[in-house]
């Protein structure tokens, strides 16, 4: 039986992973504040709050991994400075991404961009390279450009899900399309590739995305990578908690949590 290189990241066939890898694209003035700015900080949240797996540029990594949860490293990387069609370019090798601990590697395609060519070149490189190795390769996957004119549409995300699977990609992360039927056609559009909701932003309530995670979950995704939801909120742990009870037990969004 072919072994699942996403298995470290799951827990019966779901998972929920804490991104960090924003300050690199975002900068340290819009995401953080005087807690999270501390990578030590989001790390304690992802082992006190039972994430499958955490997310880290290679110099956070280097420098506050602590081997407590599976580890992916995020392989390429752009700042938000630079105008005109998105381009993310390789900045770490898998082979020090695995140096570090990873189990896995992510890697953004802004599918759609003018610059969209070289990204599917590179990500095919490092899927090669980290199978070869025996990690897991995960395509973050962002239609984005001129080209895109609604990036969560249906048809837009699941061809976002789709290019995951046509490229060989262990898992991808989207966006959500608004509601549990129209997702459910990412994610059979993806046949069998993990696929993962990406939290984004920080939601205006927190009812409002634990009904979207519902909704996800609903139309048969593995799970969530969250990152400013989880580690922008003033009670992460709490937040982790409730994001578990609907990712691993079925929960309903508004359920008390216990324990």
């Amino acid at each position: 039986m072919k072994r699942d290189r996403m298995a470290p990241f799951l827990t019966e066939g779901k998972g929920m992973l804490l991104a960090y890898d924003q300050g690199l694209e975002h900068g340290p003035s819009k995401d953080f504040d005087e807690k999270n700015v501390d990578p030590s900080f989001v790390m304690d949240i992802a082992s006190k709050g039972g994430f499958n797996g955490v997310v880290f540029q290679k110099g956070v990594a280097e420098r506050f991994y602590d081997g407590k949860v599976p580890l992916i490293v995020k392989v390429n990387g752009k700042t938000s400075l630079p105008q005109g069609e998105p381009l993310s370019r390789q900045v770490c090798t898998v082979e020090h991404a695995v140096s570090l601990g990873a189990k896995g590697v992510g890697y953004t395609i802004y599918l759609g961009s003018g610059e969209e060519a070289a990204m599917l070149a590179e990500f095919g490189k490092v899927q090669e390279e980290a199978h070869s190795r025996g990690i897991a390769a995960i395509a973050w996957v962002y239609p984005r450009g001129g080209g895109v004119q609604n990036d969560t549409s249906k048809e837009i995300v699941a061809y976002a899900a789709r290019a995951g699977l046509e490229l060989g990609a262990d898992a991808v992360k989207i966006k959500y399309t608004g509601d549990s039927e129209s997702f459910s056609w990412a994610v059979k559009s993806a046949a069998g590739v993990k696929v993962f909701m990406s939290g984004g932003p920080k939601a205006a309530t927190d009812d409002a995305f634990l009904g979207q995670v519902e909704g996800v979950m609903d139309a048969g995704a593995a799970g969530l990578a969250v990152g400013r939801n989880v580690w922008q909120h003033p009670q992460p742990l709490e937040m982790a908690r409730k994001l578990k009870r609907i990712i691993f037990e079925g929960g309903q969004a508004n359920d008390p949590v216990r324990g």
